[in-house]
């Protein structure tokens, strides 16, 4: 009897556990395509669609995740613009493991285009300049020699979106609802631990989440020291 109560105390923290390690594995590399391209694409000469669009990936950072998860929620659920023809497809995002990772996915986004932009905003413009006088193509500039130049800058970025993710639970709450041993993720084990008055259970989750901090504290440190 104590051996299954402690299997599935085990189970209770395994699940949100690798859910969450699921998720960053997933959104790390999207954040690092779609993030790094962007931002590189969102900086310089303006325009209406750049504006529009550099305010949709920014709201994120200054509008409530609640709110956010809720927008999202309109948009993505079954009788919403974009969720309505994804369920005609078969591809479920609302209270499934897709809503989890779109939630990382978007909260962490911002994080990484701004870091990129403000990069390449400070950045010499002689540089792609005198790459582009060498013949080379506005990729292979970016490529090899933009990207070099704000490396730093991209991989604070990105540690800091995967931060995000690991916190994230306005927008999780909305599109993933929070069904343990599903789309529960350690933020949210934590939210549910509390309320349901296990303080010890929302203890070893936050001791877990203060390691996963620290370490990426100490990438941090080490990316500014290089």
């Amino acid at each position: 009897m104590a051996m299954n109560i402690s299997m599935l105390v085990w189970q209770d923290i395994v699940a949100p556990v690798m859910l969450s390690l699921k998720t960053a594995a997933i959104t790390l590399p999207l954040h690092l395509a779609t993030g790094v391209l962007s931002g590189y694409l969102l900086t310089g000469k303006r325009s209406f669609f750049g504006s529009f669009a550099d305010v949709i990936i920014t709201l994120p950072l200054v509008f409530p995740p609640i709110a956010t998860g809720f927008l999202l929620l309109i948009l993505l659920g079954r009788n919403g613009w974009i969720g309505a023809p994804l369920q005609a497809l078969g591809t479920e995002i609302i209270f499934s493991r897709n809503g989890v990772f779109i939630a990382s996915f978007i909260a962490g986004l911002p994080l990484v285009v701004k870091s990129v932009q403000a990069a390449i905003a400070e950045m010499s413009p002689s540089l792609p300049e005198a790459a582009w006088t060498l013949g080379k193509s506005k990729f292979e500039t970016y490529l090899f020699v933009v990207l070099p130049a704000i490396r730093h800058s991209m991989f604070t970025g990105l540690i800091l979106s995967l931060g995000r993710s690991f916190g994230e639970v306005g927008i999780t709450l909305m599109l993933g609802g929070n069904i343990v041993g599903k789309t529960e993720t350690v933020s949210l084990a934590i939210y549910n631990a509390v309320f349901e008055g296990n303080f010890e259970k929302a203890a070893v989750f936050s001791i877990l989440l203060g390691i996963i901090s620290f370490a990426m504290f100490y990438g941090l440190k080490k990316i500014s020291k290089t």
